[in-house]
């Protein structure tokens, strides 16, 4: 048997939300909310080579005073990247996000549709956005996959992937479906807090006993 055939995943994320719940992260109740599909799209598109940070004051900005695909789209291309400003590729993020507008208006009633094939033909959404679109403003099944997703899967040893679209499909054929909603959420506040990218903080991780510790060179 392998260890990622052993890998306990049911004992794994109950550590980590039990540490995460002591932390004050409360992230059960997070889990639970349910965003604008709309808003969470064009903030996931801000996001991409963004830190957190600046993505929440720029979509918090941008969304002031308009809140449907049509009042954004009237905006234009040139407001929008001053609004958007400074997030990584603004002036290209806004370009996508009036395409983005017109091909939901045009294409969708004026909906963000609620499939990931469909999320896919929109300019500038990827399987990550996709997905994440899906499970948390629809409570529909799918994994997103992120940095901090792929990173603590194949650390752990649960995964053996190279890059995080391999990763998802390797988590469609073996995570039980009761966690795909949460697991994305769950562990970019892990990755974030405990198992960061660099010198993870493995004396604090309470998962540290059964992980592989793939690619660690250092922990604190």
């Amino acid at each position: 048997m392998s260890a990622a055939q052993r890998f306990d995943i049911h004992r794994a994320i109950s550590l980590v939300r039990t540490a995460l719940d002591a932390r004050g992260e409360h992230v059960t109740a997070v889990e639970a909310r349910r965003p604008d599909p709309f808003k969470l799209l064009i903030t996931c598109v801000l996001s991409l080579r963004t830190k957190d940070e600046t993505t929440d004051v720029a979509s918090a900005r941008l969304f002031k005073d308009v809140k449907t695909p049509r009042e954004l789209m009237t905006l234009g291309a040139p407001r929008i990247a001053k609004l958007i400003f400074p997030v990584g590729f603004y002036n290209v993020k806004a370009r996508q996000i009036v395409k983005i507008c017109r091909q939901i208006l045009d294409d969708f009633k004026g909906c963000v549709p609620d499939e990931i094939d469909e999320l896919l033909k929109l300019p500038g959404v990827g399987r990550k956005t996709a997905n994440l679109v899906v499970t948390e403003a629809f409570r529909k099944p799918g994994i997103c996959v992120d940095t901090h997703v792929h990173r603590i899967t194949n650390r752990w040893g649960y995964v053996r992937t190279k890059e995080p679209n391999q990763t998802e499909t390797a988590l469609r054929k073996k995570l039980p479906e009761e966690y795909w909603l949460g697991i994305n959420h769950l562990l970019v506040v892990y990755g974030k807090r405990v198992c960061t990218p660099l010198s993870p903080k493995c004396s604090e991780c309470p998962v540290s006993v059964m992980c592989a510790k793939r690619g660690v060179t250092r922990a604190r």
